[in-house]
Order: C-alpha cells, then sequence, then structure tokens
C-alpha cells in the first residue's frame, strides 16, 4: 500500500511538465546551447528546471529522493533507505534536442529495491501514466498489458530510438515476422504497459530513473520487467529473468527486457492469477454465508 495521493504526484509530475514544455516552445537551439555532463549525456535547462520543481514538491513526505539531476548520495547511506523516490525530471533528454516530443516525466517510488508505485507524464501530449496499489491507469481510465505467447506471428516489438545495438537486433530477431517500432524515453515500458506493444528488449546502459516509474505501471498492468545478462559491470550480480532492483550500489540498470501478460505452457497469466484470486475468496465468502444460513437453520430448529 502508498500512503500518499497518488494523484499529487500526477500534479507534481504535471506541473514539471508545463516548465519543460514552456522552455521547449520557446523554441531555442537546444543541441548548440544544451551543456553535457561527463558521461556525455545532455543538459538543458529545462531538466534543471524541472528537477527543482519535482524535489521541492516531495520533500514535503520526507523521504530521500534519488533523482539524475541531484548530487548521488553515498551508497553506504543509500544502503539504508527502505523507500525512496526516484526521478528523471525529462527523461529523453535527447528526444528533447530533437524537437520529436518523446520524452517524459519520470517519478517512481522504491521499497525494499522494488518499483511500488509510479508516475510518468508526457508533457508533449499531456498524457499522464501513473500505477499504485497493483492498478494502472492513463489519464484516469484503466490500462492491462497484451495477453500473448511468445511464439505468436507478428508481435509489435519497440526499441530505443537513440541506443539500439547488435544485440538488441539479435533479441529481436528471435521472434517470428515481429512489427519493429522505435521510440524514445519511457514510452517504449509505457506501450507494453497499455498493450499497444507486445515486448522492449532494452541490451544497452541505461540507469535506475530511467525505468523506475514505468517499471511501476508495467507491473500493475500485467507486464514484467526482467533482467538480462550483458551488461558487463553488473553481470556479475544479474539475476536472469527476475525482476529489475534498484537503489544497487552502481546505479546503472541491468540490461532487461520488459514482456506484456505471456502466455506460458501449462502457467496461467498474470491476469488469471488474479481472477483466480478473486474467484477463491468469492468461494470462501460464498461457504461462509452457507455455513451461517446452516447455523441459523440449526437454531430455529431448536
Amino acid at each position: 500500500m502508498v500512503w500518499f495521493e497518488i494523484e499529487e504526484v500526477v500534479r507534481i509530475a504535471k506541473e514539471a511538465g508545463r516548465a519543460i514544455m514552456a522552455i521547449y516552445d520557446a523554441n531555442e537551439n537546444w543541441e548548440r546551447i544544451a551543456d553535457f555532463k561527463a558521461d556525455g549525456s545532455p543538459l538543458t535547462v529545462a531538466d534543471k528546471r524541472a528537477n527543482a520543481i519535482i524535489c521541492e514538491a516531495l520533500a514535503k513526505y520526507g523521504i530521500p529522493i534519488m533523482s539524475e539531476e541531484n548530487a548521488e548520495e553515498a551508497y553506504e547511506v543509500r544502503k539504508t533507505w527502505k523507500e525512496f523516490w526516484c526521478v528523471d525530471p525529462l527523461d529523453g533528454t535527447k528526444e528533447f534536442i530533437k524537437r520529436n516530443g518523446q520524452f517524459t516525466v519520470n517519478i517512481g517510488l522504491v521499497r525494499d529495491g522494488q518499483a511500488v508505485a509510479g508516475v510518468v507524464h508526457v508533457p508533449a501530449t499531456g498524457v499522464t501514466y501513473y500505477a499504485a496499489d497493483g492498478e494502472a491507469f492513463r489519464d484516469g481510465v484503466p490500462i492491462s498489458a497484451a495477453i500473448f505467447h511468445e511464439t505468436d506471428a507478428n508481435l509489435k516489438i519497440v526499441a530505443s530510438l537513440s541506443h539500439k545495438t547488435p544485440e538488441t537486433q539479435q533479441f529481436i530477431d528471435r521472434f517470428t515476422d515481429p512489427q519493429l517500432a522505435t521510440y524514445g524515453s519511457s514510452l517504449k515500458l509505457l506501450m507494453v504497459a497499455e498493450g499497444s506493444a507486445h515486448v522492449y528488449p532494452r541490451l544497452a546502459p541505461c540507469m535506475e530513473w530511467d525505468t523506475c516509474a514505468a517499471h511501476a505501471v508495467v507491473d500493475a498492468a500485467g507486464g514484467e520487467v526482467l533482467q538480462l545478462p550483458g551488461y558487463k559491470p553488473l553481470d556479475h550480480e544479474c539475476q536472469p529473468g527476475k525482476p529489475l532492483r534498484y537503489n544497487k550500489e552502481d546505479t546503472h540498470s541491468f540490461f532487461f527486457v520488459v514482456y506484456g501478460n505471456r502466455k506460458k505452457k501449462n502457467q496461467p497469466t498474470k491476469i488469471d492469477e488474479k481472477n483466480n484470486k478473486g474467484r477463491g475468496l468469492l468461494l470462501l465468502s460464498s461457504l461462509a454465508a452457507l455455513g451461517l444460513i446452516a447455523a441459523l437453520l440449526a437454531v430455529n430448529k431448536r
């Protein structure tokens, strides 16, 4: 259970999005004036302004904030965090600079190393995805991942617009006649969450704040975000097939794959599991009611 109103975090993300769009609409030549961080990634005033809005608003909750644009806390401090906000104030800065609209505001909540809630706002379209307590939404409308077999033909696979690698192509080649599309930022995870894509493989480096918020949405929608081997600095602790973990000593993510609601041989889908659980609770309630009726009848016979 989350202890805050998810609608308030949605409001914060939208406020950051409005600040980003005010700068985006100024029609500046961002490729010329962007700063570049030590790792070569771009940084604009939009990143900084959105980060300030988000961190100031989240401070009232009194838990730590890990943000791409903040100085990273030492692991000796971070490893004591039971829960924290994981923030990318402008995910897809390269797409922002290209002016293609494919960038997002990401605010995720991590508890015990797992992404448990998240808000992803798309400033260019005004659309907002969010998840908490096992339910996922797009602008207030429930969403769910598509159900499929990995052996199905013509599955829609999404890949990174800026980070496609030979390893990614090798992964895609396993599928039968896949339909491939490329997008920027965390939009790819969201497409799997809402059922407009089936699979998103990421076999290139990224950071925990790039995935956290959208990971929570995918999980709540019935999908999976699973570790893959291949990122050499983290391969010694990679657990292939297990969910991505957060707040590692190295805040790079493992390589990973995002699946919708896969059908596995002789195993129920995640939606089937939810429905079966609900039916089981209903059966128990019915049996309890019958027991109560029988007891009342026995009393009346006396």
